[in-house]
């Protein structure tokens, strides 16, 4: 399994699809996302990037059953994330919500490295369908990414996704 990452190139098209449900599926619904997500979460907690996260034990649990029940949504499962969107489609939703955060490829790849760290601990799941789930996250990230080296800033429009 490759789980390649490639880089953000600032206001260029990011094509991606989101996850195909038999990944939902494979992993064993809401609960085995929720195993994943709290699996992933917990190593972010550790890495780089934690600083992002709030530091508090209860609100980073809160923040963990929140996100977990974005990622249970985007796979096809039920619509337990409804409330916070307000209505939005998911998706810009999530580039949106980013804004806030100075994120930078640095931790774009930080968070993808933790995320493929914590999806080649899954077992029982056929490759293609975690390669899919990546591809998802791979190119989706790139839309969060609004901090460059070169100090400018650059939000992307949700015009500049698009879904395969």
């Amino acid at each position: 399994m490759s789980m390649e990452m490639t880089p953000v190139k600032k206001g260029e098209a990011v094509h991606f699809q989101n996850p195909a449900k038999a990944f939902y599926e494979a992993v064993g619904g809401e609960e085995g996302m929720r195993a994943l997500m709290y699996n992933f979460y917990d190593k972010i907690y550790e890495s780089d990037i934690a600083h992002f996260f709030p530091q508090d034990e209860e609100e980073f649990e809160a923040i963990k059953v929140k996100n977990t029940k974005f990622f249970i949504q985007i796979c096809g499962g039920p619509k337990v994330y409804e409330d916070e969107t307000q209505g939005m489609e998911l998706n810009e939703y999530m580039i949106r919500l980013h804004d806030d955060f100075s994120i930078t490829e640095k931790s774009r790849i930080e968070w993808l490295g933790t995320m493929r760290e914590a999806l080649q601990e899954l077992k029982g799941v056929d490759e293609a369908l975690i390669e899919n789930f990546w591809n998802y996250l791979e190119n989706f990230s790139k839309l969060t990414v609004n901090t460059f080296s070169d100090g400018s800033t650059y939000y992307a429009a949700y015009t500049q996704a698009k879904e395969d």
